[in-house]
């Protein structure tokens, strides 16, 4: 995998600590912030069907409150606190649009109004548990923060431009420009920018399968999704990507490694997650991760328990019992916990190297298992709306991990700074989070009455209704999940091949392909082109290669906020 470009490092933080959440300015800020992140979720979702990210609006608003010289707003001009803000406001319009108004629309749209806060308070601990899960295991070898995470790049370049200005802030600002007018004359900008900032070969798997989605309905006049198509290539992918993960989760260390990855465990876990200071010239090191191979097992074990838990509670709480006999129940609560570790897993897979999840398609698939083991109507809604709370915000989260930990790069010592800053992050989207399940319980029975529903729980409804008629759809998918595993298989755990290529089926937005693989092409040539410059003048074409990464980084990141500032502008349409 390409390592992720190193823009040049926020100020040095050698002395003090990490702002904290809970300062009262900070807090008060992110509070407000994160209402209206909820709000802006809330609304789109309902009305348009998409959860922007808000990120980008959150660095750019605590950008703008740094510049008041009133009281101790100046202190919002640190990078690290408006890091801080943009994770809470993220965190916030995905909680509400995805985790949780998406969910609790299941029920009510079958007909069972009496189930919205049974199922809400499962969405909860779906989104509590999605994120904790992320918190254990961001940075480690299933999901590093070397990775490309191009929301996360999108955010710290944002937050880095406005801190330091000049060259930087110009690229930045440009690209933004263009990602906003393309996005205006409906082109998906984003997706070229996650071209310059991803894995080459994940991204063309991406691409490849966005031009097939595209075009297999006019040029072979096949309709890919109604003959399951992408859903089989995502199953095969999916489970050859769990058996790679299982794997990735083996120490495959000698003994001296072992014993110093453990001491790193024991000491993050006494330490509430700190990793072993080495001394005041503890300095950046890509190579080094900040979670063991133990402390994934044991943070992906946790996530697993604590799923089956929140499946209990929802299966009595919601009644489920009343449906199904003991082994039934049984079953139930097994798969429910299952599918939202898996779901969340996949998403966070596909959303860590392109920027985009396919929740939507993943939930569909644990539920046509459902309908094809025969689960009845109300444990099966029940299902799908836990499975639907997670994924999205696991995926946020390590966004926002990821902008944070470009951002604190520069720190001295850095190995605590970072986990600091980490823990801190995750208490403010906390925050956000607390703030969604507020406004969402509030609101949801105003907007469900008006009947402004997420689209994509309709379709739920809709194939909750309509069932199975004949067994097409499951030798559709069992025929098509082998090319999925086979792409997954040889591309290995560090590409994702067969999820990014079934997430390119499954998304099919038009024109996509065609974006990704243009930048790609452009990539792929400024890189030879500074390479063979540097060449020329007989400097060094591995820092000649680091500065190409370091401008596309610009560039992508700029199409990616320039996309997003256009996603919160659809505001104005919902109202």
């Amino acid at each position: 995998m390409r390592p992720t470009p190193a823009p040049a490092p926020a100020a040095p933080a050698a002395s003090g600590r990490h702002p904290r959440a809970f300062e009262p300015v900070t807090l008060v800020v992110t509070v407000v912030l994160s209402v209206l992140g909820s709000v802006i979720g809330l609304v789109l979702i309902t009305t348009l069907g998409i959860a922007p990210n808000t990120s980008v609006i959150g660095a750019l608003i605590a950008m703008l409150i740094g510049r008041i010289s009133f009281a101790a707003l100046s202190r919002m001009r640190d990078p690290h606190r408006q890091n801080l803000v943009q994770s809470a406001i993220s965190g916030s319009t995905f909680a509400a649009a995805n985790s949780l108004v998406t969910p609790i629309a299941v029920p009510f749209l079958l007909g069972r109004p009496g189930l919205v806060w049974p199922m809400l308070g499962g969405a909860v601990i779906g989104l509590a548990v999605d994120s904790w899960v992320l918190y254990r295991v961001f940075d480690s070898r299933l999901l590093p923060a070397s990775a490309a995470w191009p929301a996360g790049i999108a955010a710290a370049e944002t937050i880095k431009a406005g801190d330091e200005g000049g060259r930087k802030a110009g690229m930045l600002g440009l690209s933004a420009v263009v990602g906003l007018v393309g996005s205006l004359f409906k082109l998906p900008m984003s997706a070229a920018g996650v071209a310059f900032l991803g894995n080459i070969w994940a991204l063309l798997m991406f691409g490849i399968g966005l031009l097939v989605a595209q075009y297999a309905p006019t040029v072979l006049h096949v309709d890919l999704a109604a003959n399951y198509v992408p859903h089989g290539v995502m199953i095969g992918a999916g489970l050859v990507a769990l058996v790679q993960a299982v794997l990735m989760m083996r120490d495959r260390k000698g003994a001296k490694g072992k014993a110093k990855e453990n001491a790193q465990g024991e000491a993050q876990a006494a330490g509430g997650g700190a990793a072993v200071v080495r001394g005041e010239d503890d300095r950046f090191d890509a190579g080094v991760r900040t979670v063991s191979a133990a402390r994934l097992r044991r943070g992906l074990l946790e996530g697993l328990v604590l799923f089956l838990i929140g499946a209990v509670l929802i299966a009595f709480v919601g009644g489920v019992s009343a449906d199904m006999s003991g082994a039934g129940l049984a079953g139930w609560v097994l798969l429910a916990g299952f599918a939202a570790l898996v779901h969340q897993l996949i998403v966070g897979l596909a959303a860590m190297h392109s920027g985009w999840f396919p929740a939507f398609a993943v939930t569909l698939i644990f539920l046509i298992v459902g309908l094809v083991v025969g689960i009845p109507m109300v444990p099966l809604a029940l299902l799908v709306g836990y499975a639907a709370s997670t994924g999205p915000a696991f995926a946020d989260v390590g966004f926002d991990f990821k902008a944070g930990w470009l951002l604190r790069k520069g720190a001295v010592p850095w190995h605590p700074y970072e986990t600091a800053g980490r823990r801190q992050q995750y208490l403010a989207q906390l925050v956000g989070f607390a703030v969604a399940v507020v406004v969402v319980a509030v609101a949801w029975k105003p907007f469900f009455s008006d009947g402004r529903v997420p689209p994509v729980a309709q379709v739920y409804v809709d194939t909750i209704k309509a069932g199975l008629t004949d067994g097409h759809a499951l030798t559709m998918m069992a025929l098509w999940a082998i090319p999925g595993a086979i792409v997954q298989f040889f591309g290995g755990s560090s590409r994702q091949m067969g999820v990014l290529l079934a997430t390119g089926l499954l998304v099919a937005t038009p024109q996509a392909g065609w974006l990704v693989l243009l930048a790609l092409a452009v990539r792929f040539a400024y890189v030879r082109h500074r390479r063979r410059r540097a060449a020329r003048e007989n400097a060094d074409p591995g820092t000649a290669g680091e500065t190409a990464d370091n401008d596309l980084a610009l560039v992508g990141a700029g199409l990616v906020a320039g996309s997003s500032l256009n996603d919160v502008s659809q505001i104005y349409k919902a109202f």
